[in-house]
């Protein structure tokens, strides 16, 4: 064989990835050698979400959960955060871990994100946590005082010269609720709707449950109610609804939307905290609310589903980051029929609320028919626009989630992990090389050349790997690196284990070498090969760090093998031509050169031959 040409293909896989490291990254040095680490390594952070089925009490069931995994996991890498790890745990429990910098955002993404588009029907103003019997509540007509970030809703082709003639293109611009009234001005008695009698069953339920507990006649008495109540007129209407301030937000959610518009008692802060999906379907009236505004709002028209496409862009015109939706072609015509509702000729343009989830993030007034894509825009910063868009691109989540834990996880732990997984690499590769030197002496060396090598192309496969597919190494990873010296160092232990075979046969140790590697080489691939295919089943049923563990091994394995076939076999072939491999003492073999017949390779045959015959 030609040794040189195996060296010098070697030589050339390290040159490629030498140059893809170096000229593949960005920053100094240190940026362009640092391999992407895990959370346990140097730091992150961990969120912990609860899932509720939307369904009432039933458990959420696996298909549920991998398609809310699925949802969240495409959100995180919306936001540009590759390196994230979304698993499901448990039978409830997704978790979402991240490396590094901790990230406020993750703490969102489990958001249902259930978008709506309803027209805004009467509007009053939150008591907020004042006590409603003490201060006056906000006429429909004249809200206490306009949300200073109430967003607007433009077409993303409008010209930059919409704003100056808006009844002239088909733009809506923004409207705080005190600067543009409803049609009719005023909360009409007769615009309130009646409360809906079907609702599912585990809801009529709950409802009735929290009707026992105002009574019968309180119930009754707050669902004829016409108009938002104004307990500073009326204070006997104060003590006599006193009951609905002891409501919780769930015990809230179940009330017809008449009560939650009327009764001053039912407060934004609990309608906001009410669980999401358990009475405002699609096909109801619904009570929502903005900064400081309380909406009545018509059935959803166009719904999240009808949206194709989200993403956020800074507005050229004001400077502002806006969220800019795109609809499918139903969904197109169903949003054009919609402001043109709204719109309604021009006269009594009424408003649209953009809902997500509970929350009004948009109610502009329709100034004309919008027959191209929306534009939701008002005080965003970059991130807050990047996750509602990262939300509504991915869809609705099938569950509701409670962020039940969020931990964050120090970069001083971190280093201290770090530095243990490095101590017992260290300490492992260590051990191997002194049993390795005090046994075999020369071919040690081989040994140690060879784990460094092997070494030095993990190294640079992990840089390479994490700027390709976000791999990131975690301690389970350094675990997988560490085992996989015991599977080198069982591949050097068969090759020089069948060479001193062949010398006892008679070989010289020239001839010896190539006939060794011949022996040898079946059962190393057989070896590496049990080695990889444990690791891939390993890495396809299991999740979290295990899978970091099996992935390591798999590409220690197989970088061992490049370097055995490469390295290992050429150098012992260089090696066998030298007088130091023929000395004893040197050279590791010790007494079975001592003792191996002398002579050339016909000489040893003829010696075998006799043998035989004999």
């Amino acid at each position: 064989m030609r040794p040189s040409r195996q060296l010098a293909v070697l030589a050339v896989i390290f040159a490629v990835l030498a140059s893809i490291v170096w000229f593949g990254g960005s920053g100094g040095w240190r940026n362009r050698l640092e391999p992407k680490l895990g959370l346990d390594l140097i730091g992150g952070t961990t969120v912990t979400l609860q899932a509720q089925n939307l369904e009432g009490n039933k458990k959420p069931t696996p298909d549920q959960m991998e398609n809310a995994r699925r949802i969240i996991d495409q959100r995180v890498n919306g936001l540009g955060v590759s390196e994230a790890e979304v698993v499901v745990e448990g039978n409830n429990n997704i978790v979402v871990s991240l490396p590094g910098k901790s990230d406020d955002r993750l703490k969102q993404i489990g958001q249902t994100a259930e978008l709506r588009f309803r027209t805004v029907l009467n509007q009053t103003g939150d008591t907020g946590a004042a006590d409603p019997s003490a201060s006056p509540s906000a006429s429909a007509s004249a809200p206490a005082s306009a949300p200073a970030s109430a967003p607007a809703s433009t077409p993303a082709s409008a010209p930059a010269s919409a704003s100056s003639s808006p009844s002239a293109t088909p733009t809506a611009t923004s409207a705080a609720p005190s600067a543009t009234p409803t049609a009719s001005g005023s909360a009409a008695a007769g615009a309130t709707p009646a409360p809906t009698d079907s609702v599912a069953p585990d809801i009529a339920t709950q409802r009735a449950a929290v009707q026992k507990k105002l009574g019968d006649a309180v119930w009754a008495a707050a669902l004829a109610e016409q108009a938002p109540l104004d307990f500073s007129k009326d204070p006997s209407k104060a003590e006599q609804y006193k009951g609905f301030k002891d409501l919780s937000p769930d015990e809230v959610a179940v009330l017809p939307a008449s009560m939650q518009y009327n009764i001053p008692y039912i407060t934004c802060d609990k309608l906001n905290h009410r669980p999401v999906g358990s009475i405002s379907t699609a096909k109801e009236q619904v009570v929502a609310c903005g900064p400081g505004v309380k909406y009545q709002l018509d059935v959803a028209k166009v719904l999240g589903t009808d949206v194709s496409g989200a993403d956020s862009s800074i507005n050229s015109q004001n400077g502002k980051w806006t969220v800019n939706l795109s609809f499918h072609s139903d969904g197109q015509n169903r949003w054009t029929d919609l402001t043109r509702e709204a719109y309604n000729g021009g006269q009594d343009s009424k408003q649209v609320a953009v809902v997500l989830d509970n929350t009004v993030v948009s109610a502009p007034t329709i100034q004309a028919v919008i027959p191209g894509d929306a534009e939701i825009s008002g005080t965003f910063t970059k991130s807050e626009a990047q996750l509602l868009a990262s939300q509504l691109q991915y869809g609705a989540l099938p569950l509701s989630f409670k962020s039940q834990d969020a931990q964050s996880i120090s970069a001083t732990l971190g280093s201290s992990h770090l530095e243990a997984g490095l101590l017992a690499a260290g300490i492992g590769l260590l051990l191997v090389v002194l049993y390795s030197f005090f046994y075999y002496r020369l071919l040690g060396g081989v040994i140690m050349i060879s784990l460094l090598l092997s070494g030095v192309l993990v190294f640079m496969s992990l840089i390479v790997l994490g700027r390709w597919m976000g791999f990131t190494l975690s301690l389970a990873g350094f675990a997988g690196f560490i085992v996989s010296l015991g599977v080198a160092a069982d591949s050097f232990v068969i090759y020089f284990e069948r060479l001193k075979d062949e010398i006892r046969e008679g070989r010289s140790p020239r001839s010896a070498v190539p006939r060794a590697w011949v022996r040898a080489r079946r059962t190393i691939i057989s070896a590496n090969t049990i080695t990889l295919l444990a690791a891939a089943i390993l890495y396809i049923v299991s999740i979290g760090s295990v899978k970091g563990f099996a992935f390591a091994l798999g590409v220690a394995t197989i970088l061992d093998l490049v370097v055995v076939f490469l390295f290992r076999h050429p150098i012992m072939t260089l090696f066998a031509r030298s007088k130091a491999f023929l000395s004893p003492r040197v050279s590791g073999l010790g007494r079975v050169l001592e003792h191996a017949p002398q002579g050339d390779a016909s000489t040893v045959t003829t010696r075998r031959n006799r043998t035989k015959e004999a």
